[in-house]
């Protein structure tokens, strides 16, 4: 046997390969199957020019586990290797140093074949790498190469008939997780499953069915486990696939999950390359668990399910697959960030989001509003993190009143300008997040000839302030932000049928009973309105509310409502200040519960004591 070294400048090369090669020392076996689907790749185009007279036959890659000798064996009949490209490929590693691979790869390498190291992963999970080939040409001999995780290599001849290769690990002490069948059969599912050459793993049982009718009979057999789909349905062309497919397709994907609403086939050649299928899920009911659901491929290997440097971040959302030889996965998330392919590549993906959501807006507005529920997630989140996409959105997005309306922008704004303009010339749109909790507010604004709409997702804190930003003079109040004569301010105003020291003592005599926070104020309102009323002033609320969406609950702003009594209502002005002052304080504090107990605030032994004093009333 023929004994040399490496070409490597340090001896240290072997741990460094070890320690910081990879995150995860399992890819080893995707770069090694990687290796075995290019050799026979390159194998089947040359025989396809006419440049190998060999017969193809199976072309399956095997992968075989023996936990006795604790080896794995990765085996295809590709294109081989004679002697002299053995020592060609495998034995000259070229780095000026390897500490300057550590100091420049080690935080972000994740497919590190570029640099040719593909092969050497083996060494993060093996103590001694076998390898034994034989090129496709004829007349060569097979021949043997080992390594035991040092720049020391030995090559001699070999026994093997057949053309192709076989690398076999004999694997580490601390390696003993893979030689668990469902450990590498898992692994090869997940970096695999779309590899364009078959990957046989073990056997399974089929059952194979005889003769018909009465005379039909069955029994099983064991036939080669296939681990993987080597003709995934991106790798073809829209025109040939029906419905049906991209269902099928979205169901090896997710299996067992709800069928997604719609999809978009991604196929472009210039000036990049990218193919793939975008789904849009349904997610009405979820927001984080929706996440990572994109599965980025190089060339059908796969490479990661964390695609937010490529894909925009609020089309994380979206379930699919994604592959492109063009993006560069060997350098650092920042690098990525200003690389110009990927900045095309996340522009011409959003592009062709917008533009399948405004056909099918244009094609079918019953049942693109009937999908609504669903499709605002994606819609209003990218308005809210996507200025490209924001200036698309408009002329799709929609907005639900609580009536179950749906408008444009431009068509709620034309149905709101002519009541809902406020002195300062802003339009006020009003809404509610609760139907049901503000109920009694949401009947006295439309009494009132107000529209109300419905924006109950948690991204609608945000899509609010993004829509008011962009737009001119256009503000959200919430329903019980105010009194429903101030929910859009004009000039126009009541006069009180109070005197200024009537008015006085009743908001005395209220800020008695109001001890928790609530601030009283009192307002000439109409006589018909609430005599009390429980307001959250909008500023101050969505301020609570974002910081809470930030894990700070409620932060540095307390609790904050307003207790408006209304001094023209006739409980207000009659009865209230009749009696003495424990007869005014205790009809204050009722009409205060009955105002908490509407906003569902009342609670507790607060709720108990008032529930047994009404009670009273009717005993």
């Amino acid at each position: 046997m023929e004994r040399g070294s490496i070409s490597v400048q340090t001896e240290n090369i072997f741990p460094i390969i070890k320690k910081f090669l990879y995150s995860d020392h399992e890819i080893f076996l995707r770069e090694l199957v990687s290796n075995a689907v290019d050799a026979t790749t390159k194998l089947k185009t040359l025989a396809s020019k006419g440049d190998a007279s060999v017969e193809l036959g199976d072309l399956s890659i095997r992968i075989a586990v023996d936990a006795e000798k604790r080896t794995i064996t990765i085996s295809d009949r590709g294109i081989g290797m004679s002697e002299e490209e053995v020592k060609k490929y495998l034995n000259q590693v070229a780095f000026s140093s390897a500490q300057e691979f550590l100091d420049k790869y080690k935080d972000d390498a994740s497919i590190i074949g570029h640099f040719g190291l593909g092969f050497y992963s083996a060494f993060m999970v093996a103590d001694k790498v076998e390898v034994i080939t034989r090129s496709y040409r004829e007349g060569e001999e097979a021949v043997l190469w080992t390594c035991e995780g040092d720049p020391s290599y030995g090559i001699a001849t070999a026994e093997k008939e057949d053309r192709g290769t076989d690398v076999i690990l004999y694997l580490g002490a601390d390696s003993d997780e893979f030689l668990a069948d469902s450990r590498i059969e898992g692994l090869l599912k997940k970096y695999c499953r779309f590899l364009p050459v078959p990957i046989q793993f073990g056997t399974r049982k089929e059952t194979v069915y005889e003769g018909e009718g009465e005379e039909e009979t069955s029994h099983e057999v064991e036939v080669d486990n296939i681990i993987n789909n080597p003709n995934p349905i991106w790798k073809k062309q829209p025109a040939e696939l029906s419905d049906e497919d991209y269902q099928n397709f979205y169901q090896e994907l997710h299996p067992y999950s709800q069928p997604p609403m719609f999809w978009i086939h991604l196929n472009i050649d210039f000036p990049f390359n990218l193919t793939g299928i975008l789904y849009f899920p349904k997610v009405s009911g979820g927001f984080e668990a929706q996440r990572n659901k994109i599965q980025l491929y190089a060339n059908q290997v796969y490479v990661t399910d964390e695609v937010k440097e490529i894909v925009p971040e609020f089309l994380t959302l979206l379930h699919g697959v994604i592959d492109s030889p063009d993006i560069p996965l060997n350098v650092s998330r920042s690098y990525l960030q200003s690389d110009q392919n990927v900045k095309k590549i996340t522009g011409y993906i959003t592009r062709k989001v917008a533009d399948k959501l405004h056909d099918l807006f244009k094609a079918d507005r019953e049942a693109f509003a009937d999908k609504w529920a669903d499709l605002s997630v994606f819609v209003k989140y990218g308005m809210v993190s996507d200025e490209k996409f924001y200036e698309r959105a408009t002329k799709f997005v929609l907005l639900k009143n609580t009536q179950g309306e749906f408008f444009t922008l431009e068509e709620y704004r034309e149905k709101t300008q002519a009541n809902q303009t406020d002195k300062h010339d802003r339009l006020v749109y009003i809404y509610t997040h609760d139907e049901a909790a503000h109920h009694a507010a949401v009947e006295a604004a439309r009494g009132r000839g107000y529209d109300v709409l419905l924006l109950d997702h948690i991204i609608d804190n945000h899509f609010i302030q993004q829509l008011e930003y962009k737009e001119d003079k256009l503000t959200f109040v919430r329903v019980d932000s105010d009194t429903v004569g101030n929910l859009v301010q004009k000039d126009e105003s009541l006069e009180s049928v109070l005197g200024e020291e009537q008015i006085q003592l009743v908001k005395q005599t209220f800020e008695g009973v109001v001890k928790d926070g609530g601030r009283v104020e009192t307002k000439a309102l109409s006589p018909e309105d609430p005599p009390v009323q429980i307001t959250k002033p909008e500023f101050l609320r969505r301020m609570q509310e974002m910081q809470a969406l930030q894990g700070n609950q409620f932060g540095d702003f307390p609790m904050s409502y307003n207790v408006v009594v209304n001094t023209n209502h006739p409980i207000i002005a009659g009865k209230l200040l009749e009696g003495d002052a424990e007869a005014q304080q205790s009809s204050a504090a009722y009409l205060y519960q009955l105002a908490l107990l509407s906003q569902n605030l009342l609670k507790g032994e607060s709720l108990t004591a008032f529930v047994k004093r009404s009670l009273q009333f009717v005993g």
